[in-house]
């Protein structure tokens, strides 16, 4: 009995030993562009709207000195709730800015269908309610939005129909792992509008992740290809790797922006109700079954919940917003990101060893498109006078 539990205990030690000594992955830079250098201490959390047409409003609790940079936050489809993306909402809002989550679903009652068209109206209405906020003073020059999944199809059709919506067109546009991309009407997802109106000077940037990569890629690479009026040089296509080097290890996967945080849940954060309806308007609303989740939609929801806030929070996705937003916003194209080491950087192992980087390209065939073709060379190779002289001199030393 005793010889029994002594090869236990000697089993578990040897297999704790490597854990403790694993190299723990990077944590959260104290500053710069992902990091923890918040200038602001108190976050205000607040909905304007209604109760089923409302949008959540953050944004630091005192009074704003100048016009804050708007962020519009695009949630996946059925990931209503903005506590999911609590840690990057907070890192967002104490960095300065105000942040919006318009609530474009209601789960089981919205189709994919109406989304976009809601998305821009939630938008404009939240923007114009908080015009004349002391505390909010949007800044309407400078918007940038992000976009999660289904959220990006959905942020680039409220881009393409800016001007006609009176949404102020974004500066940037960052999406995440895209995807819920229908490709007919009657197929379940989000319809792209006409990307080919989205403003030329808008940084895009597609993101994927590399256990989820194949759908997002091909997601990614169209929506690239169909935004035509942006040029190459103000695109990026960029994706986050894995790297099981230490532990935790570090997993991209479609989860990954999912940065749970319980200040942030809707049930604390209280919509205005809806004004009494008229008993003698018909109800025109009728079930369709694309209204419901589906299995995949309903373990990405579950999984963004359980989905802890790590080091692709800090270093993939929220620094590469922080740099993009700030090229974006002071007019730099996407050429001035890649060529800053920082851009792609994942930061270190505890042991030393550097964590996968990002990687950051062009569209496909962008850089071609650059190159100027010089003369064509004509590849002669019969060997010249000097050639054979040369040679013949090296040969005559080797005699």
């Amino acid at each position: 009995m005793r010889r029994s539990l002594m090869t236990l205990l000697l089993l578990g030690s040897c297999l704790a030993a490597p854990l403790a000594q694993a190299a723990t992955p990077p944590k959260q830079p104290e500053q710069g562009p992902g990091g923890s250098d918040h200038k602001i201490s108190q976050v205000a959390k607040r909905a304007v709207g209604t109760a089923s047409a409302g949008t959540y409003v953050f944004h630091g609790s005192e009074n704003a000195a100048s016009p804050r940079p708007v962020v519009v936050f695009f949630h996946s489809w059925g990931a209503v709730n903005p506590s999911l993306y609590g840690g990057w909402i907070d890192h967002l809002a104490r960095k300065g800015y105000l942040v919006l989550f318009p609530r474009f679903q209601e789960v089981n009652r919205s189709r994919p269908a109406d989304a976009s068209e809601l998305a821009a109206t939630l938008i404009k209405s939240a923007l114009e309610t908080l015009e004349s906020d002391e505390a909010a003073r949007p800044d309407l020059k400078r918007v940038a939005f992000i976009g999660h999944s289904a959220g990006v199809p959905i942020a680039l059709n409220v881009a393409a129909g800016a001007q006609a919506s009176g949404v102020p067109a974004p500066k940037l546009i960052l999406g995440l792992m895209p995807g819920g991309i229908a490709s007919n009407e009657k197929e379940r997802g989000i319809m792209l509008q006409d990307l080919s109106t989205i403003d030329a000077s808008t940084l895009l940037i597609a993101m994927s992740g590399d256990r989820d990569y194949l759908p997002a890629d091909r997601a990614a690479k169209r929506i690239l290809q169909e935004a035509s009026a942006v040029p190459a040089s103000r695109k990026l296509f960029m994706r986050a790797s894995s790297d099981d080097h230490g532990f935790p290890a570090v997993t991209a996967t479609l989860a990954s922006p999912g940065s749970p945080k319980a200040d942030y849940d809707a049930s604390a954060i209280k919509l205005p109700p809806d004004p009494p309806k008229d008993p003698k308007q018909r109800n025109t609303w009728r079930w369709s079954a694309d209204m419901s989740l589906s299995g995949p939609q309903t373990i990405l929801v579950q999984q963004l919940g359980s989905n802890g806030t790590d080091t692709l929070d800090y270093l993939a996705f929220w620094k590469t917003f922080d740099m993009a937003a700030e090229a974006a916003f002071s007019g730099k194209d996407a050429a001035s990101l890649r060529r800053d080491p920082k851009f792609i950087d994942m930061g270190t192992w505890s042991d030393g060893w550097p964590v996968k980087r990002l990687s950051a390209q062009p569209p496909q065939g962008a850089e071609e498109e650059k190159q100027e073709r010089g003369p064509r060379r004509r590849l002669n190779l019969a060997p010249n006078d000097e050639t054979k002289h040369s040679l013949q001199g090296f040969l005559n030393q080797r005699s």
